[in-house]
């Protein structure tokens, strides 16, 4: 398996992939997603949490040789850094990739990814079973990832606030292909507490499309 370095470079790429880092243009409108994500918290979410994300970084690290390193880097040697820069290049990361998960049209799945998952987990609807039950018992704030692990088969697993699996301090290691942000103010607005009805809502809006080239990215 390659460096996680150089697999999150890959991911960090068409992105400011060091200092000073940008807030990414959506590839679509805030209410585009509707109504499985409302336009409040869409706006809200990306131009305020997002890029409050991205400031602190970037306060974080000005002056410093950080500023040098590619977002992949500071990921890799996250443990390094202070709590500040985890958090907040976590969250950079993390929402940069989940906007590109977003689609408001619908997409499908190519037949190798389909059969991985359905090798792997049992079938699609057990892979979206477990998906939403890790989602569900993350507790507190944090993200759902479906990756490819350090053995190079498909799992899933979650991590607390902004971590993600390309971080050296996380316990599961790999490649992300599929992230779901299960904090509050990615749902509140709208499903209040229920996370359960936010996660169902989340599979009408998936982009497959860019998890297949992630998915071939990775195997090539």
């Amino acid at each position: 398996m390659e460096t996680l370095t150089k697999i999150a470079y890959k991911e960090t790429k068409g992105l400011t992939t060091n200092y000073p880092f940008i807030l990414p243009n959506l590839d679509y409108k805030y209410d585009s997603l509707e109504p499985s994500i409302d336009r409040t918290t869409m706006e809200i979410h990306h131009t305020k949490h997002h890029a409050t994300y991205i400031n602190n970084l970037n306060n974080a690290i000005k002056g410093t040789e950080i500023e040098t390193k590619t977002l992949g880097e500071i990921l890799e040697n996250i443990s390094s850094y202070s709590p500040t820069i985890r958090n907040n290049s976590g969250g950079h990361y993390n929402h940069s990739l989940f906007w590109k998960l977003l689609s408001p049209y619908k997409t499908t799945i190519s037949d190798e990814l389909i059969h991985d998952i359905t090798t792997t987990f049992g079938s699609f609807d057990k892979f979206k079973e477990e998906f939403k039950d890790e989602a569900l018992k993350r507790f507190g704030s944090g993200w759902a990832w479906l990756i490819i692990n350090e053995f190079e088969k498909l799992q899933i697993i979650s991590t607390p606030n902004q971590e993600n699996p390309l971080m050296d301090i996380t316990n599961v290691k790999g490649y992300p292909l599929l992230c779901l942000d299960v904090w509050e103010h990615a749902y509140y607005l709208n499903y209040q507490n229920k996370r359960n009805d936010y996660i169902i809502a989340f599979f009408n809006i998936i982009n497959w499309k860019e998890i297949d080239e992630r998915y071939r990215k990775f195997k090539k």
